[in-house]
Formats: structure tokens, sequence, C-alpha cells
């Protein structure tokens, strides 16, 4: 795809952004009310907490970035290991710990007045979880969104995935003070390989025998660029499912959502301020920053809801949070997308090949 395309493209979503999350929100809330057989049999296509029909909408918004990835430029990702420090210190020496830190001031001390002292603890136990599992589908959308390199940021989501087996259950323990917490490794591992083995698979084969039989120049300039509305498709599809899901919790809970969702707000725009800044000031390219900052800011949401029903049940404090952090993950991350492909002229242009 030519960068003068693809910038048209971005463009023409960008200007139109507020009007398509505002539209998405609206339909979906109104389907969970007046048509909730909708929200009902989709809920029933679900395995160890992950919505197979948002699966499917992820894969599809994954598998235009995976077509980009050249395999033999992994290697010089990991070469570059500047952007992995940058966002594996972020992810889990910073992000849980600030999570914790603004989920405590604001709910146990800015609106200690208005949520109970119990609901507030259930409350931080919730944004805890959040802050624990970093992105692992979605960063791919966002990193397509902001012209990320498409091989860095599977290393990087790769090795944030490992970090994640090993460091998510000892963080939850320490900053919970918890002893039982079980890690759901059915979510996991279904997760890693709907969001990362299926379309990585699927857009090697389909880039390999693409370039086989008709050329690179074919593919490069005409079969990708077959791909350029799936993403943005795929993303406003989900917007309208995932709020028809929790067009009940929307209403039923609204100061509470609003109180909640401004930690949340908060911590997403820091953790990707520290991860965006340290990268510009360590002079990586927009192409290995963007995604560095995305992948932070963003949450393994599937995984955080999992935990929460089971640590604390279904009807929790802990387990709407993680819902909150559902609704306003996807409008937040949009926001940063922006952020993001408006301050590219910060950083130096890449040496690493796309």
């Amino acid at each position: 795809m030519s960068n003068e395309t693809e910038g048209k493209g971005i463009g023409f979503f960008e200007r139109y952004l507020t009007v398509w999350v505002a539209l998405c929100i609206i339909v979906g809330v109104a389907i969970g009310q007046w048509l909730p057989f909708i929200p009902e049999t989709l809920s029933r296509f679900e395995y160890a907490q992950v919505s197979i029909p948002v699966a499917i909408l992820i894969w599809l918004m994954i598998y235009p970035m995976m077509l980009k990835i050249d395999f033999s430029s992994i290697v010089g990702a990991l070469k570059m290991p500047k952007g992995l420090i940058v966002t594996c210190t972020t992810n889990w020496l910073i992000k849980p710990f600030t999570m914790f830190l603004f989920a405590w001031l604001f709910f146990k001390i800015i609106f200690g007045g208005l949520i109970p002292e119990d609901l507030a603890t259930d409350y931080i136990a919730g944004a805890v979880l959040l802050g624990a599992a970093p992105c692992t589908a979605m960063v791919f959308v966002w990193s397509h969104l902001t012209k990320g390199n498409p091989s860095y940021t599977l290393v990087q989501v790769a090795v944030n995935d490992l970090i994640l087996l090993i460091a998510f259950a000892p963080i939850v323990m320490i900053l919970l003070g918890v002893s039982n917490v079980l890690v759901p490794y059915d979510t996991l591992i279904l997760s890693v390989v709907l969001f990362i083995v299926i379309p990585l698979v699927g857009g090697y084969l389909s880039r390999t025998y693409v370039i086989k039989n008709r050329g690179k120049e074919y593919f490069d300039n005409v079969f990708i660029k077959k791909f350029d509305n799936v993403t943005i498709i795929g993303l406003l599809l989900t917007l309208i499912i995932l709020f028809s899901f929790q067009g009940d919790v929307i209403l039923n809970n609204p100061i509470h959502i609003v109180l909640i969702a401004i930690p949340l707000i908060i911590q997403t725009f820091v953790i990707f301020a520290i991860a965006y800044g340290w990268a510009k000031a360590w002079k990586l390219p927009h192409e290995i920053a963007s995604p560095a900052g995305m992948i932070g800011a963003s949450n393994f949401f599937e995984l955080a809801v999992a935990v929460a029903i089971a640590l604390f049940g279904l009807q929790s404090g802990a387990a709407l949070v993680t819902v909150v952090g559902v609704l306003v993950e996807v409008p937040l991350m949009l926001a940063l997308v922006r952020i993001s492909n408006n301050t590219r002229h910060w950083f130096p242009e890449s040496k690493l090949a796309k």
C-alpha cells in the first residue's frame, strides 16, 4: 500500500472518528435494549471468556497487517532491542503499579464519599487486573492505523505474551494481597492462537501464494489495497457488538461507569506518554515507538474479565471495572492513534525494512 493512499484512508477515518464511535455506541446499546436476542445469540458462541464472533472480527482487523510481515525482517527487528526494552519495562515495571496508584487515589480518596469502602476495594482489584494484562490482539490494529512496523509489532507482542505467562499472577497477588490467583490458561492459549497464530499463518500463506503467482509488485500495489477498509469495518462492527453486550451495564450504572472510567482514562494516557516519550528520547523510529506505546496503553480485557469473575464473581465490582475497561478502550485507543499520527514528525526515519 502506498503511503499516499494509506494516509488518505486514515485521514478520512480520523476526520469523522467521533461520529463513527458515537454511532457505534448508540447502535450497540440500542440493539442490546430493543433487539436483545442478537447479543443473547452471539453470547452463546463463547469459549474460555473469549467471544468467537468478536474474535473473528479481530482476526479480520489483524489479517491485513499480517499480510505485510516479511519474515526475513523479523531477524532485523530482533537486532533493535530498544523498542522491546521500552515496551517490557513500561508494561511490567510501571503500568501495574501506576494503575493501582490511580485506582486507590480515585476510588478511596477523591471519590471516597461517593463509593462505599468495600465496593471501592473491589474496584481497585478490577483496575489492577486490567493493569497487569497488556494487550495481545488489538494492538495489531492500532499499529496498522499508525503505520507501525508489522514485524517489530509481532515481536513486541510475542515477548509480552511470554512475560505475561510468568508475571501476571505474581503481580496481581502482590498488589491485591491475594494468594489464590489462578491464571485461566485456556483463555491465554486460545487468545494467542486466535489473535496471533491463525492470522499470522493466514497472512504468510496468502503473501507467499500471491507473490509466487502474481509477483511482488502486484502484491504491494493491488492485492493489499483490497483490504484498505477491512480493518475499519471490522473495528466498527466490533464496537457495535461490544456495546450491545454491555447496554444494561451502561444504563443501570451510569454514575459509577463515569467514576470508574476516569482513573482508567488517566492511566491510559499516562502509560502511553511514558512509553511514547521514552521512545522519542531514545530516537526510535515512529513505526516502533507507536506500537510500543499502544501495547501498554491497551489491555488484554478478555483475561482481566475472566480472572475478575473467577476471583470475585460475575456481579462483583471488580468484574464491572473490567467491563468498563472494555467500553472505554476502543474510543481511547483511537484517540491515541490520532495523537500518534499527528506527532509522526517528532521521530526519525526508520532503518527497518517493512
